[in-house]
């Protein structure tokens, strides 16, 4: 009797037990469908593994688990079996659902900063001059022909917030502004900090010739990236002549234009020379000036600047400075280029760059495509170094060693690179090159002109700079170059 009491004890024992696992699968399947579900929608909301139908491969085998435990749970077998496979999705689901999330993250944050563009505007006076608030001083000298929205934004600012209404003396640009406040003319200028190396060309000391007593940001909206055709499309690489922030307004020293065709997994790239003199769009109204002063009016102006001298849309931009390009070549491991010409660089303290194939350091590439002084054909040679160097960036991050450390890549940059390719664009790329394989095939060309003394500056007027007045059958044949990549040919 005792026995059977026993048995009927061990029974309900086991009875319950099994009543507890087939409840913990339950939980088990509900927590795996959900991580599931959140790993297939972000893999495929991001283009991401979307290669050699890997995507697909996991969306299947992620189903079959599900429908193999969902059969267990039902018919009440292999319940401890189930526990184990439940468990094992959960795990590898938790792991992609952070992996994809930090990959996001941080891939995002290269485009955090590309919708605005950041201004810092002052109220500068002589460094001596014993002046200390705005309250001090009655007015300002301002070029309101060339910046007035800016300007009144300041003006407004300092009368909100400090109560002073400042009258505005209206003068050509910010360097005459500076002249007359070094000769005594006007106590007090205004300055907008992207026209500072404008100044600084003149007058290499500046700065510590004046103190700033008024100081506060502005923004300045960026439009967004234009809709691709196709699988060809165009992205401006600007290269700013600064260090820091990299939303930061400056001079677009470097101004390359990458015409790229995933089809016939073509590129060419198309260096147009700061010093070109061609019509400045948007706070430039269009009048002659160097390409590089578009860069002072926001990376917008400098793309609608490049649209309109080739009559083309540019679909992306990223924008570099020096920082991060120093970033870039370290994360890469350095890079190799052909130099065709050998001479010292005096922007790395005098190094040699023989004739040959040469391994660059970041500083060394750095000093590379910064020189143009010392190069036979000037600005237009380091345009065609530009190049070189962005041609071996090109070939080591298309390799299988960088594109499977991507997400290192990414994050190394993302506080030196600013740019308004979205990630599924960045993926589509990445997949493309890791489903075909193979480099791409690489051309360079550049814009050629004549160099001329004395031609109108719009952000200078009355110096005398150097320009490139460009050569109309090189335009033409620019033109023709880029339309035969976007079309395949």
């Amino acid at each position: 009797m005792i026995r059977g009491v026993n048995v009927r004890k061990n029974h309900h024992r086991r009875k319950e037990s099994s009543t507890v696992l087939d409840w913990i699968n339950y939980i088990l399947m509900g927590g795996y469908v959900i991580l599931a579900g959140i790993v297939l929608f972000q893999m495929f909301r991001y283009n991401l593994l979307a290669f050699r139908w890997l995507n697909i491969i996991i969306t299947v085998l992620a189903v079959l688990l599900a429908i193999g435990a969902g059969i267990f749970i039902k018919k009440k077998i292999a319940k401890v079996f189930t526990l184990l496979l439940l468990i094992f999705g959960i795990t590898l689901g938790s792991i992609g659902v952070f992996g994809i999330q930090q990959f996001i993250s941080v891939t995002s944050k290269l485009n955090e900063t590309s919708a605005v563009s950041n201004y810092t505007m002052s109220i500068a006076v002589l460094k001596d001059s014993g002046i200390e608030s705005v309250s001090e001083i009655q007015s300002v000298a301002a070029p309101v022909g060339n910046d007035q929205e800016n300007i009144q934004k300041l003006i407004d600012d300092i009368q909100k917030n400090q109560q002073q209404r400042l009258e505005v003396t209206s003068v050509d640009s910010y360097l005459e502004a500076y002249k007359q406040l070094q000769s005594g003319e006007v106590k007090a200028i205004v300055l907008n900090e992207g026209f500072e190396n404008i100044i600084e060309s003149e007058y290499p000391n500046h700065a510590a010739t004046i103190k700033k007593i008024y100081t506060m940001g502005v923004k300045k909206k960026i439009k967004g990236p234009k809709a691709t055709k196709g699988n060809a499309m165009t992205i401006y690489v600007s290269g700013i002549d600064t260090y820091g922030p990299i939303n930061s307004v400056s001079r677009s020293d470097v101004n390359i234009l990458m015409t790229v065709n995933r089809d016939t997994k073509k590129v060419l790239l198309t260096s147009t020379p700061r010093d070109s003199y061609v019509p400045i769009a948007d706070g430039g109204n269009n009048q002659n000036d160097k390409l590089t002063h578009a860069g002072i009016y926001g990376v917008d102006a400098s793309i609608h600047t490049l649209e309109n001298l080739y009559g083309i849309d540019i679909n992306y931009y990223a924008r570099l400075n020096f920082t991060s390009f120093l970033n870039l070549i370290d994360l890469l491991g350095g890079i190799e280029v052909y130099n065709d010409q050998a001479f010292s660089a005096h922007t790395n303290d005098g190094k040699y760059y023989p004739v040959g194939t040469l391994q660059l350091s970041s500083k060394d590439a750095l000093g590379f495509v910064r020189e143009r002084y010392s190069l036979a054909d000037g600005d237009r040679d380091r345009g065609r170094n530009q190049q070189k160097v962005i041609t071996a960036i090109i070939q080591k991050l298309t390799s299988p060693e960088v594109l499977a450390n991507y997400s290192a890549v990414i994050q190394g940059l993302q506080e030196s690179v600013q740019t308004n390719m979205p990630v599924e664009a960045m993926m589509e790329l990445v997949n493309g090159q890791l489903e075909k394989g193979g480099k791409y095939e690489v051309k360079s060309q550049d814009l050629k002109g004549t160099g001329k003394m004395g031609l109108p500056s719009y952000a200078m007027p009355g110096s005398q700079l150097y320009m490139m007045e460009v050569d109309q059958n090189s335009l033409a044949n620019v033109k023709a170059a880029m339309t035969a990549v976007l079309e395949g040919k």
